[in-house]
């Protein structure tokens, strides 16, 4: 198609050939393909490997083609190919978490010095609208899982509700006021790399503390949340079941002026948040449990947790003023992955 058509032709076009979000796309002409790929100076053609449920070679080109739909400039392909490589794990297991009735949405978390140079909010309303970085970045992985992977919905894609966060969910972790150590520094990285952490999220469970000014006390606040609402974890902690909370400076500066660290509110979270098995046996998904071996379901007083152990609890820092946090309740057959951002393959 001519790209001087008129912009509804051009849209109506890419719908009809199944290939948008339902929002207006950017027309993914040669020129700008080219120029998404300039940083790298691999042939387009190189392959990243094969993703499910397809079955689809991920080439570099069709990752552009996709970067250039959804609105991102050349600079913010290295992250969108980070991402890319993060959800073609195995462990992730996109085609499960992107088939599933259950909607899961992939959520992109960006640590390092990039998100500061891209624009990456990671600070007030990180979670919502108005930054292009976090909005075409997200965007983009969700059309290449579309497109790439196949997973349109109404077809492979099953999900019965789905979510919001299937549109763009991408934001950076605030290292600026975290009392600790960035998430990719955890990991072994240096503090000048970068890094996409990757996760399958089913809800977003938004958790105010205003009232108590104790660290501790936030974090039993945080804790009772999640062993309420965390009800389908229970049953997957033997698949994944991982979970990703994600804390308010304030909640955090609070935890650290308690003396608390990332690993112990890890080991706090896991030791608290359970739930009696008597709860959960002969209703929601108990007929589809996996539970691990150690789980005693004869015993009606077992508490079950809600993450495998303390390492499967993911804590990020996140957000501006106000003394609200998050949990991420992550679907039960995937695991967080994690890739460096380079310029290199």
């Amino acid at each position: 198609m001519d790209v001087a058509d008129s912009f509804d032709k051009i849209q109506d076009y890419y719908e009809e050939q199944g290939w948008t979000d339902g929002l207006p796309v950017v027309p993914a002409t040669e020129d700008l393909v080219q120029k998404m790929l300039g940083a790298f100076g691999e042939d387009p053609a190189h392959s990243l490997g094969i993703i499910q449920p397809r079955n689809a070679q991920v080439t570099l080109e069709k990752v552009a083609v996709n970067a250039v739909m959804a609105g991102c400039r050349p600079e913010h392909f290295p992250v969108v190919l980070a991402a890319v490589r993060a959800i073609m794990q195995p462990a992730f297991n996109v085609a499960g978490c992107q088939a599933t009735t259950g909607g899961a949405a992939p959520v992109i978390i960006v640590n390092g010095p990039i998100a500061k140079e891209l624009g990456i909010n990671g600070d007030s309303g990180c979670f919502g609208p108005g930054y292009r970085a976090n909005a075409v970045i997200g965007r983009a992985l969700r059309l290449v899982i579309r497109n790439i992977a196949g997973l349109i919905p109404g077809d492979m894609d099953k999900a019965t509700l789905s979510l919001p966060g299937r549109y763009t969910f991408c934001f950076a972790e605030n290292e600026e006021r975290s009392p600790w150590e960035p998430r990719h520094v955890e990991r072994g990285l240096d503090p000048s790399a970068s890094m996409v952490s990757i996760t399958a999220v089913r809800a977003i469970y938004p958790i105010m503390e205003s009232t108590v000014p104790d660290g501790r006390a936030v974090l039993h606040t945080l804790v009772e949340s999640i062993k309420t609402v965390g009800f389908a974890n229970y049953y997957q902690i033997g698949t994944g079941a991982q979970i990703t909370l994600i804390i308010c400076p304030e909640h955090a500066a609070e935890m650290h002026q308690a003396g608390l660290s990332k690993d112990d509110i890890r080991c706090y979270v896991f030791e608290n948040a359970r739930m009696p098995i008597s709860r959960l046996r002969d209703i929601a998904h108990w007929g589809n449990r996996n539970l691990p071996d150690w789980i005693d379901e004869d015993n009606p007083d077992t508490l079950v947790p809600v993450a495998p152990q303390a390492d499967d609890i993911e804590v990020f820092v996140a957000g501006g003023d106000g003394r609200h946090s998050a949990w991420l309740a992550g679907w039960g057959v995937t695991r967080v992955m994690t890739q460096e951002i380079t310029l290199t393959l």
